[in-house]
């Protein structure tokens, strides 16, 4: 029964998991509207060890949600990930975030659009069908009126995530269903670190990067102006 530290830092949710045998055990996380990933990681991973009273080297991998999300967050959970993996040498396992995301919800039929807010009308987004089957790659999308219009016309469209917000304000299609205040979770990726820990589908721990998916772009300071 493989035992997996999942860590989430995708979004503001600052997000840790125990998982034994691909079943969650213990969670802790933060779902406010502020990034504490600095402030917080390091001790939730403390305390879901200690809470399923473990010690570190009983571990069999450490899971990291790979993006996109927030390049910050991203970084932060990517470099704990690694130093855990690479001081008790043990394998990393990445798990797609919009993947992670669209299991927080079951339909019968229809699709999942999970979305993760970018800059202005943009989202990060994939779809997934009924069975979690991905059938449109990973996009950063502008949005419009127009937005999933093929998939809306052909029958129901749940859409989850941070970028719900801003798309619900362009959609009034009947077909469009919005699952509001959804962040990725390390709830959901217990499961999905488990199948790949059990096909050994793992990372190269020295070379492996986030999903950031778009380049980063930095403000730039008053005092260059």
């Amino acid at each position: 029964m493989a035992i997996i530290l999942n860590i989430e830092t995708s979004t503001t949710n600052c997000s840790v998991s125990l998982s034994q045998g691909g079943e969650t055990s213990v969670l802790k996380e933060d779902y406010s509207s502020n990034y504490s990933h600095a402030e917080r990681l390091h001790i939730y991973i403390d305390e879901v060890l200690k809470e399923a009273n473990l010690e570190p080297s009983n571990l069999d991998a450490i899971a990291i949600s790979k993006g996109p999300g927030s390049y910050t967050g991203l970084r932060i959970g990517v470099s704990a990930a690694k130093g855990l993996c690479y001081a008790l040498d043990k394998p990393l396992i990445s798990i797609f975030t919009l993947e992670a995301l669209a299991h927080q919800i079951k339909i019968e039929e229809g699709i999942i659009v999970p979305m993760l807010d970018a800059r202005r009308m943009e989202v990060y987004s994939a779809i997934f069908d009924s069975e979690y089957n991905q059938i449109r790659n990973t996009q950063a999308q502008v949005l419009d009126e127009n937005a999933f219009a093929e998939y809306l016309e052909k029958g129901k469209v749940y859409f989850i995530g941070n970028g719900v917000e801003k798309t619900k304000d362009l959609l009034s299609h009947p077909n469009a269903i919005f699952i509001e205040d959804k962040l990725p979770s390390a709830n959901e990726m217990s499961l999905l670190a488990y199948n790949k820990h059990k096909k050994n589908d793992i990372e190269d721990v020295a070379y492996f990067e986030p999903y950031y998916l778009k380049d980063f772009i930095g403000l730039k300071s008053k005092k260059d102006i």
